[in-house]
């Protein structure tokens, strides 16, 4: 009896071939469901660990605004840093897991600007512009800008 041509071998050859088939896509659907997840979890611990701060930094112009912003964002795990010109005050965005809070504040006070909790180094400060050298007793961390100071302070060259 030739087994090619038995109908009923035939058929279930078939079967089994579709069978195997269709487990084949069923698991590759499920490991690519997997990784989505995955990628998902990932992305949200990211921004889970993510901690924002504000507070009071001495300047007086957009210069001062670079160097600030710069020494904060030199550090490794700070995400971003924006320094209110105005509100003499800066908000930072940083992983927790990687640097503190009081790094944050001694980067920027190395660069030469008084922090509310690390005064400036007085190095720093006597090689700033004339124009970044700011009042030591000047208020920070301002509700609302002081009045006449809303933007008062020129453009960078």
């Amino acid at each position: 009896m030739n087994t090619i041509n038995n109908p009923l071998i035939f058929k279930t050859m078939k079967k089994i071939i579709l069978s195997i088939a269709v487990l084949a896509v069923i698991g590759m659907t499920s490991c690519k469901n997997q990784t989505e997840e995955k990628e998902e979890t990932t992305e949200e611990v990211n921004q889970i660990a993510m901690t924002e701060t504000t507070f009071g930094v001495r300047g007086n112009c957009s210069m001062c605004k670079r160097t600030i912003e710069e020494a904060a964002n030199s550090l490794e795990g700070v995400a971003t840093a924006s320094w209110d010109v105005d509100r003499k005050q800066i908000h930072v965005s940083y992983d927790k897991e990687v640097v503190d809070e009081m790094k944050i504040h001694k980067a920027i006070a190395a660069s030469g600007y008084d922090t509310e909790q690390v005064a400036g180094d007085e190095e720093a400060y006597n090689t700033l512009p004339d124009c970044c050298k700011y009042d030591h007793e000047m208020e920070m961390n301002l509700a609302e800008p002081a009045e006449g100071e809303e933007g008062n302070h020129h453009e960078m060259e």
